[in-house]
Order: C-alpha cells, then structure tokens, then sequence
C-alpha cells in the first residue's frame, strides 16, 4: 500500500472531530460526555456562541458542528451560512439542534434550507430529556454518519493502478447484519460501498451493475435558497426514453411508498428535486419525525420544485403527481374508496418498530388498496429496520422495492436491511432512485391506474 494510501486509511479510522455550539454549559457537557464515551469520536472544542465556534474552528478543525439555534452574541443561523464558507480543508457538516416545538422546527427547516446536513430536536424533560435513549442514540449515529459521508467526499483519489497490475476487485459484500428494529437503536453502522447502483438478484446477491445513468453530485438542501413563499418553477414530466432494462412492471405502479429516517431529510430533498410535477401516481411519504416538524418538512419539499406536498389529511383522495407525508404521531394508510379512489386513512395504531409514523402499516395497507404488482417502494436512509416486513409483502406480491445504497446513506439500517432479505431491485443514491421512479412510467402521462 502506498503512503498516500496507508494516511488516507488511518484518516478515515481516526475518531471523528466535533464542535459543541450551545449556550448552556450544562448541555454542552452533557453532550461531550454522551459523545466521548464512543470511542470513534472525540470532541475537540466547547464553545457558547457562534462567534466563538468561528474563531476556535482553525484550531480545532472539527468535521462535524453540533449547532444551537438560539444563542446570544452570535445565533447558529447567523453562524450557520459562515461556517459552510470555509475553506473545503476547514468546512465542518453542521448539525442544528433545536427545540421540540413548532418554532423550533420551523427554524430547523429554514437551517436545512441554509445548508445545514441535519437536525436535531431536543426532547422534552417530559420524555426523558437529553437522557433520553433514543435522543443518544440518534446523536451517536447522525454524528458518525455524516463524519463517514463528508471524509468520502474529501477524501483523495486512490492513484491509477501501475502498468501491468490489475486493479483489485470490489467487494460485493453487503456488510454486517442488521441490528435490532426500531427508530432510535440498534442500527447497524454504514461501510464503505461501491458508488454506482447494484442490481440484486432474487438471493440478494449483486447480479449484475445497473446500465450506465446521467449523474449528478451531491444536492444540499442549502445553497440557492429562495424567499420565503417563493419556490422553483415545477419541473415537467420528462420525454418517454428507454428505462433500464428490467426496473419497468408488467403492470406500472399505482402508487410509490418512499420510507426514511436518520438522515431523510436530506435523501427526501435531493429525491423530491429529481422527481417531476407531473408523475402520474401519488407519492406517500414516511419520515420518522415528532409532530410538528412533519408540517415543516412537508412545506420545504413543496418548496423544491417537484411534485406538490403536504401533510396527508384524513379521508383526502389520493392525486397523481402530489406528494403526501405522513403527519408526526400519526400512521398514514392508504385504502380503495368508491370508484377505485385511493383515500388517505389516519391512524393513532400502536407504534411499529418503536415508530408513528412508520413505513411498515403504508406499504401493507398499500398492497391491499392496489394489489401488492401496483406498488414501488422505496427505502432510504434510516436506522433500524422499518419497512422490512412491508416490503417483503410488496415483493411477495410481485411490486418493487429500491432502496438506497450505503455509501450515500447516513445510516444503512434500512435499506441495508431490505438489500440483505434480497427485498431490493436496485441500490443506487437517492438522485438515481428518482430515476428509477421515472423509468417505472416509460408511456409520459400515463397514470398507471
């Protein structure tokens, strides 16, 4: 292995850098203490304002800032367009914490659309407080994973094999098993993945790699933002083109179910931007997130440009080309009214994999209103396993299921777990899963029904 190689390793296995950015001295230590006591981190400076976050970065050169909101001298969304002008060497991922309430999440939205990667809501002392074990565990993870998705992007090229020496082939392994369901624990953590999509065959197994695709990097929520009230003009449904071979039905879905967690609000923004105003089904959405940050989540993806979206509302049918999100602490089902129209149904049901909303009652309730052939689940990332036994129906069913690959995944629970049961056509960022979506409707127009 060549030096250039042997530093690039031991930079990816050093313990990841963090900046705490909170007012409150007793919040900051607390968040160290949670922080440190994984050894693969290690936090490397404690500041209270964002004055001081931006005079102790050269120094400490965090990889990741963990940033609150309201803070005086200097507030995080005046720190937070600053710290992302650094220099590449210098720029941190920025986290935001905010508060568990509808200010805090409306202000959480507004930090995605400045360029923050994530949020953190800080739970109520009625719910444990910073003690809280799904609060930890969600830090845990969110702080590794985007540690882990940053050094890829900056990491250096690995230099051409030498003249005469084959290059090494890449592993096809699919990574550790999954750990135990649910929202907050027990995910396994992403590895390093090939970058282009892998079609699966029936055992799980890379068959074959997916035909070459138009590529785009990485979309941050931030950069161009637009004023509030404001929003892109609509992309149109494209011209009918050749889909990859294999992702088109026999029959074209009726509905695409799209599940996500640790990490979705980035993956469901770079996903909503791809997709067109005119896709010719409904898109229901599962983001596992409290109540009240599910209705700022829904109003920033109706901001980017692509399909219509809100929050799902009880007994509303169900329109080709609108997106609807399940509401925080509800479960969204769908169900075939009269006439064939498909109705959103509210349930306040027992939580599933620890999770309400979750993905595992949509995809069911979803094969029974179409006919499990008529639904295209998508998986994106998340920790735990929601939406496994959901698309082991659909698949059961002859529907199809995609899901996001490792590398761009914040945490690959699951769609990692999906992609192991041998559940996932195709494994591809979430960019390329837009087009899987697309490609599922090779007649433009057509509304599948």
């Amino acid at each position: 292995m060549s030096a250039a190689a042997t530093a690039g390793a031991a930079d990816l296995a050093a313990p990841v850098r963090v900046m705490l950015c909170d007012d409150s001295a007793t919040v900051r230590g607390f968040l160290a203490r949670v922080l440190q006591a994984d050894p693969a981190i290690r936090v490397v400076a404690r500041v209270g304002d964002g004055r001081a976050a931006l005079a102790a970065l050269p120094e400490a050169r965090p990889e990741v800032v963990l940033l609150d909101l309201e803070m005086p001298v200097m507030d995080g969304m005046t720190a937070l367009p600053l710290l992302l002008r650094q220099p590449a060497e210098l720029r941190p991922v920025v986290i935001v914490a905010s508060a568990l309430t509808q200010r805090g999440a409306a202000a959480a939205m507004a930090a995605l659309r400045a360029g923050a990667s994530d949020y953190l809501p800080k739970p109520s002392a009625a719910g444990g407080g910073l003690s809280d074990p799904v609060f930890r565990a969600e830090l845990l993870e969110k702080v590794k994973g985007w540690a882990r998705i940053r050094r890829r992007r900056t990491a250096p090229l690995a230099p051409p094999p030498q003249e005469g020496v084959p290059a090494g082939p890449r592993s096809a392994a699919l990574g550790p098993a999954p750990g135990p369901a649910g929202c907050g624990a027990g995910a396994a953590e992403g590895g390093a993945a090939a970058p282009d999509p892998v079609r699966l065959d029936a055992g799980g197994a890379p068959a074959s790699r997916a035909p070459a695709m138009r590529r785009w990097g990485p979309v941050p929520i931030g950069g161009r933002s637009l004023p509030e009230g404001t929003r892109p003009p609509r992309t149109q449904f494209p011209p009918s083109r050749d889909a990859a071979p294999g992702m088109v039905p026999a029959v074209a879905p009726r509905v695409v179910v799209v599940g996500a967690s640790t990490g979705g609000p980035q993956a469901l923004a770079t996903l909503v931007r791809r997709l067109p105003a005119g896709l010719p089904v409904p898109l229901l959405v599962v983001q596992h997130m409290p109540a009240g940050f599910t209705t700022m989540l829904a109003d920033h993806l109706d901001r980017l440009g692509g399909p219509p979206a809100a929050e799902a509302r009880e007994g509303e049918a169900l329109q080709p080309g609108r997106l609807y999100l399940a509401p925080g602490d509800r479960h969204l089902l769908v169900e075939a009214g009269a006439e064939g129209v498909l109705r959103a149904r509210l349930s306040d049901g027992p939580p599933e994999n620890f999770c309400r909303p979750a993905l595992d009652p949509l995809l069911r309730s979803a094969v029974a209103a179409c006919g499990g052939a008529r639904v295209l689940a998508v998986v994106l990332t998340g920790m735990g396993q929601d939406g496994l036994a959901g698309c082991r129906a659909v698949a059961a069913a002859g529907g199809r299921v995609v899901a996001q690959d490792e590398a761009s995944s914040v945490v690959w629970g699951m769609p990692g777990a999906v992609a192991r049961a041998g559940l996932a056509q195709a494994l591809a960022p979430p960019e390329l899963l837009a087009e899987r979506i697309v490609a599922a409707f090779p007649g433009r127009g057509s509304r599948g029904a």
